[in-house]
Protein backbone atom coordinates (compact mmCIF):
# COMPACT_ATOMS: atom_id res chain seq x y z
CA UNK A 1 0.00 0.00 0.00
CA UNK A 2 1.54 3.12 -1.01
CA UNK A 3 3.02 5.28 2.25
CA UNK A 4 0.06 8.45 0.63
CA UNK A 5 -2.50 5.57 1.75
CA UNK A 6 -1.17 4.07 4.57
CA UNK A 7 -0.21 7.41 6.86
CA UNK A 8 -4.01 8.52 6.71
CA UNK A 9 -5.20 4.90 7.93
CA UNK A 10 -2.62 4.27 9.94
CA UNK A 11 -3.33 7.90 11.80
CA UNK A 12 -7.14 7.25 11.82
CA UNK A 13 -6.97 3.91 13.89
CA UNK A 14 -4.38 5.34 16.24
CA UNK A 15 -6.51 8.30 17.31
CA UNK A 16 -9.28 6.04 18.37
CA UNK A 17 -6.59 4.31 21.19
CA UNK A 18 -6.95 7.67 23.11
CA UNK A 19 -9.00 7.54 26.11
CA UNK A 20 -10.51 10.29 28.41
CA UNK A 21 -10.15 13.43 26.07
CA UNK A 22 -11.52 13.68 22.48
CA UNK A 23 -8.94 13.27 19.76
CA UNK A 24 -8.25 16.11 16.68
CA UNK A 25 -8.96 13.85 14.10
CA UNK A 26 -6.57 14.36 11.10
CA UNK A 27 -8.97 15.78 8.90
CA UNK A 28 -10.30 19.07 11.22
CA UNK A 29 -6.77 19.83 12.24
CA UNK A 30 -5.51 23.47 11.53
CA UNK A 31 -3.28 25.61 12.87
CA UNK A 32 -0.47 24.51 14.58
CA UNK A 33 -1.87 20.88 15.00
CA UNK A 34 -2.02 20.54 11.12
CA UNK A 35 1.58 21.77 11.29
CA UNK A 36 2.71 18.94 13.87
CA UNK A 37 0.77 16.37 12.28
CA UNK A 38 1.88 17.04 8.85
CA UNK A 39 5.24 16.71 10.01
CA UNK A 40 4.65 13.70 11.87
CA UNK A 41 3.22 11.85 9.34
CA UNK A 42 6.73 12.78 7.09
CA UNK A 43 9.64 12.64 9.26
CA UNK A 44 7.75 9.83 12.06
CA UNK A 45 6.00 7.34 9.36
CA UNK A 46 2.60 7.86 10.86
CA UNK A 47 0.46 9.68 13.07
CA UNK A 48 1.88 8.36 16.44
CA UNK A 49 -0.82 8.07 19.58
CA UNK A 50 1.36 8.78 22.18
CA UNK A 51 1.93 12.55 20.69
CA UNK A 52 -1.32 12.90 19.00
CA UNK A 53 -2.92 12.52 22.31
CA UNK A 54 -1.75 16.51 23.54
CA UNK A 55 -3.44 17.67 20.48
CA UNK A 56 -5.96 19.53 22.73
CA UNK A 57 -3.14 21.38 23.73
CA UNK A 58 -1.72 22.37 20.76
CA UNK A 59 1.49 24.14 22.33
CA UNK A 60 1.68 21.08 24.25
CA UNK A 61 1.66 18.58 21.36
CA UNK A 62 4.35 21.15 19.37
CA UNK A 63 6.59 20.40 22.53
CA UNK A 64 6.22 16.02 22.41
CA UNK A 65 6.84 16.26 18.75
CA UNK A 66 9.67 18.55 18.82
CA UNK A 67 11.40 16.28 21.44
CA UNK A 68 10.87 13.29 19.88
CA UNK A 69 12.15 14.64 16.44
CA UNK A 70 14.85 16.40 17.36
CA UNK A 71 16.18 13.64 19.57
CA UNK A 72 15.10 10.47 18.25
CA UNK A 73 13.85 11.04 14.99
CA UNK A 74 16.90 12.95 13.59
CA UNK A 75 20.28 11.01 12.50
CA UNK A 76 23.35 12.42 14.85
CA UNK A 77 25.85 10.96 16.95
CA UNK A 78 24.35 8.35 18.50
CA UNK A 79 22.81 5.59 16.16
CA UNK A 80 19.04 5.30 15.83
CA UNK A 81 19.47 1.34 17.54
CA UNK A 82 21.09 2.64 20.66
CA UNK A 83 18.19 5.65 20.91
CA UNK A 84 15.68 2.58 20.01
CA UNK A 85 17.43 0.59 23.09
CA UNK A 86 17.19 3.47 25.63
CA UNK A 87 13.67 4.17 25.10
CA UNK A 88 12.49 0.13 25.13
CA UNK A 89 14.53 -0.16 28.61
CA UNK A 90 12.91 3.32 29.91
CA UNK A 91 9.88 2.41 29.28
CA UNK A 92 9.60 -1.13 30.28
CA UNK A 93 11.37 0.20 34.17
CA UNK A 94 8.18 2.52 33.70
CA UNK A 95 5.70 0.00 33.38
CA UNK A 96 4.36 1.35 29.82
CA UNK A 97 3.73 -1.79 27.92
CA UNK A 98 2.46 0.47 25.47
CA UNK A 99 5.84 2.14 24.39
CA UNK A 100 7.84 -0.89 25.19
CA UNK A 101 5.95 -2.55 22.66
CA UNK A 102 6.64 -0.15 19.95
CA UNK A 103 10.08 0.49 20.67
CA UNK A 104 11.34 -3.06 20.91
CA UNK A 105 9.42 -3.74 17.96
CA UNK A 106 11.65 -0.64 16.15
CA UNK A 107 14.59 -1.61 17.69
CA UNK A 108 14.59 -5.45 15.91
CA UNK A 109 13.11 -4.14 12.61
CA UNK A 110 16.49 -1.36 12.48
CA UNK A 111 18.80 -4.40 14.04
CA UNK A 112 21.54 -3.59 16.25
CA UNK A 113 23.02 -1.18 13.80
CA UNK A 114 20.33 0.91 11.75
CA UNK A 115 20.35 3.25 9.02
CA UNK A 116 23.29 4.92 8.61
CA UNK A 117 24.92 3.79 11.76
CA UNK A 118 28.46 2.77 10.44
CA UNK A 119 29.35 6.25 9.68
CA UNK A 120 28.25 6.95 13.56
CA UNK A 121 30.53 4.25 15.09
CA UNK A 122 27.63 2.12 16.43
CA UNK A 123 28.54 -1.09 18.13
CA UNK A 124 26.64 -4.45 18.34
CA UNK A 125 24.32 -6.33 20.87
CA UNK A 126 27.16 -6.26 23.73
CA UNK A 127 27.20 -2.03 23.52
CA UNK A 128 23.62 -1.89 22.96
CA UNK A 129 23.09 -4.28 26.18
CA UNK A 130 25.34 -1.76 28.23
CA UNK A 131 23.21 1.37 26.95
CA UNK A 132 19.70 -0.62 28.58
CA UNK A 133 21.69 -0.91 31.97
CA UNK A 134 22.55 2.24 32.15
CA UNK A 135 18.65 3.57 30.82
CA UNK A 136 16.94 1.44 33.26
CA UNK A 137 15.36 3.18 36.00
CA UNK A 138 16.64 1.49 39.51
CA UNK A 139 15.07 1.94 43.24
CA UNK A 140 17.87 2.88 44.93
CA UNK A 141 20.98 1.51 43.64
CA UNK A 142 23.47 3.31 41.77
CA UNK A 143 22.75 3.60 37.90
CA UNK A 144 25.68 2.26 35.87
CA UNK A 145 28.16 4.69 34.20
CA UNK A 146 27.50 6.00 30.85
CA UNK A 147 28.29 3.77 28.11
CA UNK A 148 29.00 6.32 25.27
CA UNK A 149 31.07 8.96 23.84
CA UNK A 150 30.58 12.69 25.31
CA UNK A 151 29.02 13.82 21.83
CA UNK A 152 26.22 11.17 22.15
CA UNK A 153 25.17 12.26 25.54
CA UNK A 154 22.83 15.13 24.13
CA UNK A 155 20.77 12.52 22.17
CA UNK A 156 20.57 9.19 24.48
CA UNK A 157 20.24 11.31 27.78
CA UNK A 158 17.33 13.87 25.35
CA UNK A 159 15.88 10.15 24.68
CA UNK A 160 15.51 8.95 28.30
CA UNK A 161 13.79 12.15 29.80
CA UNK A 162 11.47 12.01 26.31
CA UNK A 163 10.41 8.42 27.29
CA UNK A 164 10.10 9.23 30.73
CA UNK A 165 7.49 12.01 29.89
CA UNK A 166 5.68 10.39 27.00
CA UNK A 167 4.99 6.56 29.32
CA UNK A 168 3.92 8.76 31.77
CA UNK A 169 1.05 10.32 29.72
CA UNK A 170 0.50 6.97 27.78
CA UNK A 171 -0.30 5.13 30.66
CA UNK A 172 -2.94 7.72 31.43
CA UNK A 173 -4.36 8.56 28.10
CA UNK A 174 -3.86 5.51 26.12
CA UNK A 175 -4.53 1.10 26.05
CA UNK A 176 -2.45 -1.09 27.77
CA UNK A 177 -1.22 -2.38 23.67
CA UNK A 178 -1.18 -0.44 20.54
CA UNK A 179 -4.39 -1.59 18.89
CA UNK A 180 -7.58 0.22 18.17
CA UNK A 181 -10.54 -1.06 20.47
CA UNK A 182 -12.23 -3.99 19.77
CA UNK A 183 -9.50 -5.33 17.83
CA UNK A 184 -8.18 -8.63 19.48
CA UNK A 185 -4.58 -9.21 20.21
CA UNK A 186 -3.42 -11.47 18.32
CA UNK A 187 -3.71 -8.87 15.61
CA UNK A 188 -0.72 -7.38 17.27
CA UNK A 189 2.17 -8.90 15.34
CA UNK A 190 -0.03 -7.80 12.05
CA UNK A 191 -0.22 -4.22 13.48
CA UNK A 192 3.54 -3.81 14.99
CA UNK A 193 4.35 -5.06 11.43
CA UNK A 194 2.94 -2.68 9.30
CA UNK A 195 3.58 0.40 11.69
CA UNK A 196 6.99 -0.58 11.93
CA UNK A 197 7.37 -1.26 8.49
CA UNK A 198 6.16 2.65 8.07
CA UNK A 199 8.44 3.65 11.05
CA UNK A 200 11.84 2.16 8.95
CA UNK A 201 10.32 3.52 6.07
CA UNK A 202 10.48 7.03 7.67
CA UNK A 203 13.63 6.35 9.47
CA UNK A 204 15.48 5.97 6.05
CA UNK A 205 15.17 9.50 4.57
CA UNK A 206 17.14 12.60 5.52
CA UNK A 207 15.99 14.38 8.79
CA UNK A 208 17.90 17.76 8.77
CA UNK A 209 18.21 18.50 12.43
CA UNK A 210 16.02 21.81 13.65
CA UNK A 211 12.75 21.42 11.19
CA UNK A 212 10.87 21.74 14.16
CA UNK A 213 12.14 24.74 16.07
CA UNK A 214 9.65 26.90 14.65
CA UNK A 215 7.05 25.41 16.23
CA UNK A 216 7.17 27.34 19.36
CA UNK A 217 9.16 30.03 20.40
CA UNK A 218 12.65 30.35 21.18
CA UNK A 219 13.62 29.81 25.16
CA UNK A 220 16.92 29.16 26.88
CA UNK A 221 17.60 25.54 28.83
CA UNK A 222 16.87 24.84 31.99
CA UNK A 223 19.52 24.86 34.41
CA UNK A 224 18.39 21.23 35.55
CA UNK A 225 19.32 20.14 31.68
CA UNK A 226 22.88 20.75 31.49
CA UNK A 227 23.81 17.71 29.48
CA UNK A 228 21.52 18.75 26.12
CA UNK A 229 24.22 21.85 25.95
CA UNK A 230 26.35 19.81 23.85
CA UNK A 231 23.86 19.45 20.96
CA UNK A 232 22.63 23.17 19.94
CA UNK A 233 19.39 21.63 18.57
CA UNK A 234 18.43 19.36 21.01
CA UNK A 235 18.89 22.34 23.49
CA UNK A 236 16.89 24.47 21.64
CA UNK A 237 14.25 22.01 21.62
CA UNK A 238 14.23 21.19 24.94
CA UNK A 239 14.19 24.87 26.31
CA UNK A 240 11.20 25.72 23.82
CA UNK A 241 9.67 22.32 25.18
CA UNK A 242 10.28 22.57 28.80
CA UNK A 243 9.15 26.39 28.67
CA UNK A 244 5.38 24.94 26.77
CA UNK A 245 4.99 22.83 29.15
CA UNK A 246 6.21 24.84 32.17
CA UNK A 247 3.36 27.46 30.95
CA UNK A 248 0.62 24.79 30.67
CA UNK A 249 1.43 23.82 34.66
CA UNK A 250 0.87 27.56 35.27
CA UNK A 251 -2.21 27.62 34.02
CA UNK A 252 -3.84 24.31 34.66
CA UNK A 253 -1.93 23.14 37.75
CA UNK A 254 -3.02 25.12 41.12
CA UNK A 255 0.60 26.03 42.37
CA UNK A 256 -0.03 24.03 45.73
CA UNK A 257 -0.30 20.73 43.88
CA UNK A 258 2.61 21.96 41.78
CA UNK A 259 4.95 22.31 45.28
CA UNK A 260 3.64 19.56 46.38
CA UNK A 261 4.85 17.04 43.59
CA UNK A 262 8.12 19.04 42.94
CA UNK A 263 8.62 18.76 47.47
CA UNK A 264 8.12 15.19 46.80
CA UNK A 265 10.66 14.39 44.26
CA UNK A 266 13.58 15.02 46.60
CA UNK A 267 15.69 12.14 46.95
CA UNK A 268 13.74 9.72 44.93
CA UNK A 269 15.64 7.78 42.54
CA UNK A 270 12.59 6.50 40.31
CA UNK A 271 11.54 3.53 42.60
CA UNK A 272 7.43 2.72 43.42
CA UNK A 273 5.84 4.32 45.89
CA UNK A 274 3.38 1.66 47.03
CA UNK A 275 1.29 -1.78 45.14
CA UNK A 276 -2.03 0.81 46.34
CA UNK A 277 -2.50 4.19 46.16
CA UNK A 278 -2.27 5.11 49.96
CA UNK A 279 0.65 6.76 49.64
CA UNK A 280 -0.89 9.43 47.52
CA UNK A 281 -4.13 9.82 50.18
CA UNK A 282 -1.74 10.90 53.08
CA UNK A 283 0.05 13.75 50.69
CA UNK A 284 -3.13 15.07 49.31
CA UNK A 285 -4.99 15.12 52.60
CA UNK A 286 -2.91 18.61 53.48
CA UNK A 287 -4.22 20.02 50.03
CA UNK A 288 -7.37 21.49 50.05
CA UNK A 289 -10.62 20.04 48.89
CA UNK A 290 -10.91 21.94 45.43
CA UNK A 291 -7.02 20.76 44.92
CA UNK A 292 -7.20 17.31 45.85
CA UNK A 293 -8.40 15.82 42.62
CA UNK A 294 -6.16 17.22 40.68
CA UNK A 295 -3.18 16.57 43.51
CA UNK A 296 -3.97 13.24 43.37
CA UNK A 297 -3.62 13.16 39.56
CA UNK A 298 -0.66 15.09 39.28
CA UNK A 299 1.32 12.75 42.13
CA UNK A 300 0.17 9.65 39.96
CA UNK A 301 1.08 10.77 36.99
CA UNK A 302 4.67 11.55 38.13
CA UNK A 303 5.15 9.07 40.34
CA UNK A 304 2.93 5.74 39.22
CA UNK A 305 1.51 6.83 36.13
CA UNK A 306 0.37 3.32 36.05
CA UNK A 307 -2.06 3.60 38.98
CA UNK A 308 -4.33 6.55 37.06
CA UNK A 309 -7.83 5.35 36.37
CA UNK A 310 -10.84 6.64 35.11
CA UNK A 311 -12.57 7.56 38.76
CA UNK A 312 -8.97 9.60 38.86
CA UNK A 313 -9.85 11.58 35.77
CA UNK A 314 -13.59 11.82 36.48
CA UNK A 315 -12.62 13.65 39.67
CA UNK A 316 -10.70 16.47 38.23
CA UNK A 317 -13.39 16.71 35.66
CA UNK A 318 -15.91 17.38 38.53
CA UNK A 319 -13.55 19.96 39.76
CA UNK A 320 -13.96 21.66 36.91
CA UNK A 321 -11.33 20.18 34.38
CA UNK A 322 -11.77 19.98 30.85
CA UNK A 323 -9.61 18.48 28.22
CA UNK A 324 -7.06 20.80 27.66
CA UNK A 325 -6.88 20.74 31.52
CA UNK A 326 -6.48 17.46 31.11
CA UNK A 327 -4.06 17.44 29.03
CA UNK A 328 -1.88 20.10 30.48
CA UNK A 329 -1.81 18.56 34.01
CA UNK A 330 -0.54 15.67 33.45
CA UNK A 331 2.25 16.84 30.45
CA UNK A 332 3.26 19.29 33.67
CA UNK A 333 3.60 16.12 36.32
CA UNK A 334 5.01 13.84 33.45
CA UNK A 335 7.78 16.16 32.98
CA UNK A 336 8.72 17.50 36.01
CA UNK A 337 9.45 13.72 36.84
CA UNK A 338 10.99 13.29 33.63
CA UNK A 339 13.46 16.22 34.24
CA UNK A 340 14.23 14.91 37.82
CA UNK A 341 14.98 11.74 36.81
CA UNK A 342 17.47 12.54 33.65
CA UNK A 343 19.27 14.81 35.73
CA UNK A 344 20.60 11.50 37.62
CA UNK A 345 21.70 9.64 35.02
CA UNK A 346 25.65 9.18 34.49
CA UNK A 347 27.07 11.19 31.67
CA UNK A 348 30.21 10.92 30.34
CA UNK A 349 33.13 12.44 31.65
Amino acid sequence: MPASVLRPVLGALGLTQIRHVSPVQRGRADGLVARVYGQMETDFGVLAPPVALHAQAPEVLAAAWMLLRETLVVPGAAPRAAKESVATAVSLGNACPYCATIHNNALGLLGPAGPGAADRGAGGEEELERIVAWAMPTDGGAPSAAPFAAAQGPELVGTAVLLHYLNRVVNVFLRDVPLPPGVPEFMLPVVLRVLGGAMVGAARHPHPPGRSLDLLPDAPLPPDLPWAAGNPTVAQAFGRACAVIEAAGQRSVPEPVRDLVLVNMVGWRGGPRGISRAWVEGLVSGLSEQHRPAGRLALLVAFASYQVDAGVIQACRSAGADDRGLVELCSWAAMAAARWLGALLPTPD
